[in-house]
Formats: C-alpha cells, sequence, structure tokens
C-alpha cells in the first residue's frame, strides 16, 4: 500500500474517534451547564445542546476532510509518522481552541443570565461624610 494512502488512513483512523469522543463529552457534560443557563428549562437546554453538537460535528469533520490531503507525500514509515503526528497535532489544537471558545461563550450566557435573575441592588442607607481637605 501506497505510504500516503497509509497516512490518510491512520490519520482518520485516530482523528474522526477523537471527535466523536470530544463531542459525546461536550454534549454529556454541557447539558447540565445550559440547563442552568437557560434556568431550568430542560428542554430549550437539550435541544441547544444537541445544536451545538451538531455545528460540532459539522465544523470539526469539515476540517479534518480539508486537512486530509498531505502537503508532503510521505516515501517511508517515518515520514508517515511525521505527517501523521503534525496532522493529529493540528486537530488536537484545534479541538482544544473550539472547547476553550465555547467555555468562554457559554460562561458569558451564564453571566447574563444570572444578572437578569439577579435581585435588583439595594438603596444606600446611609453617606459618609467626607473630611474636609487638609492644607
Amino acid at each position: 500500500m501506497n505510504p500516503t494512502v497509509q497516512l490518510y488512513l491512520a490519520y482518520l483512523f485516530i482523528v474522526v474517534p477523537v471527535v466523536v469522543w470530544v463531542a459525546r463529552t461536550l454534549h454529556r457534560n454541557g447539558r447540565l451547564f445550559l440547563v442552568d443557563v437557560f434556568a431550568g428549562n430542560r428542554e430549550l437546554a437539550d435541544s441547544v445542546n444537541h445544536l451545538l453538537v451538531v455545528g460540532f460535528y459539522l465544523v470539526n469533520l469539515g476540517y479534518v476532510a480539508l486537512a486530509l490531503k498531505a502537503d508532503r507525500y510521505p516515501e517511508d514509515l517515518q515520514g508517515v509518522i511525521e505527517a501523521l503526528s503534525a496532522k493529529v497535532g493540528v486537530v488536537l489544537l484545534v479541538l482544544g481552541a473550539m472547547h476553550f471558545f465555547n467555555l468562554f461563550v457559554f460562561s458569558r450566557m451564564r453571566r447574563r443570565a444570572l444578572l437578569e435573575h439577579a435581585a435588583p441592588p439595594v438603596e444606600p442607607d446611609g453617606r459618609i461624610q467626607e473630611s474636609p481637605a487638609k492644607p
């Protein structure tokens, strides 16, 4: 078998299960967070969670497909391993970046939801007297 085809098959064999695992982990653990963000509305949280997972799959599997083509065609096993490590490493970095971006967006959503449900500020019950400025 051609080393380039070996590279492609190994890349897909490693990366696709990693994308699926990350998506399932985010879906399972993100649900509780979204239920909190949407004030206990489980149906809305589940719907948004499902839509986020679909978007995650589309973006990441699309990237995996675009990144499949080798820049250089390996001639031996060493070249296959080097190219494979570079490709898998980039995919893992993209997955990590997307994960932190999602956490950032979710934290902003949660902060906004908490502010909407927070009690109004308390009126001050007194005033501090400023001392006169000393020359």
